[in-house]
């Protein structure tokens, strides 16, 4: 029996999102997929129960690179911690309503079945960004930059209030993309009104 390899696994995930950027996801196919990452289907399900698994790791393959890029940015001396929060919140904001990830989370909303997909992709994605955000907030709350509280539950309060103007705009389809420069307001709006709330 041949055995699973990593170098496989990400030659189908590369191929995936080959197929995925240029038919869509309702129209890939596993199919057309095995065809690209050069595989039989037996092997492709091996490491891929369904089609919606294999998109989900697309999402977190070309997303969790540029998210820790994204807090590399992050001013740990904490000289302005508007301008680096600003630039975090613009930053994630253009992450979150990039096509691939909003197609993911609107996916896992709509296949609520499947649980496990749901909990992989939270726990990579949502729950990993609270963590690193909930770190930085905490320096800043032991700097005195922002009045003590809960990192965790304000790191929630912040990412709330970036999210607050789109989401239920994108997840309702009645938006399906917005401007770098509404992105850049918005991100201001929420630091600004997150700082207010948090100021020591």
């Amino acid at each position: 029996m041949r055995t699973k390899s990593e170098a496989r696994r990400q030659t189908i995930v590369d191929a995936a999102s080959a197929v995925f950027q240029e038919t869509g996801f309702e129209r890939a196919s596993m199919a057309q997929i095995g065809e690209r990452a050069n595989c039989s289907k037996a092997t492709l399900y091996s490491y891929f129960v369904s089609k919606e698994e294999l998109f989900v790791e697309v999402v977190l393959t070309s997303t969790l690179a540029e998210f820790d890029a994204l807090l590399g940015t992050l001013d740990t001396s904490y000289q302005d911690i508007a301008r680096s929060l600003d630039g975090l919140g613009r930053g994630l904001l253009a992450l979150l309503y990039s096509p691939q990830v909003r197609a993911g989370r609107r996916l896992i909303v709509a296949d609520a079945g499947r649980a496990e997909l749901g909990r992989r992709l939270y726990e990579l994605g949502p729950a990993r960004g609270e963590a690193a955000i909930a770190a930085y907030l905490a320096g800043a709350m032991e700097r005195g930059l922002l009045r003590r509280a809960e990192p965790r539950v304000a790191a929630s309060h912040l990412k709330g209030l970036l999210e607050a103007e789109w989401i239920d705009r994108f997840l309702f389809h009645v938006v399906d993309e917005v401007d770098e420069a509404s992105l850049a307001d918005t991100a201001r709006r929420a630091v600004e009104a997150f700082l207010r709330a948090y100021a020591p």
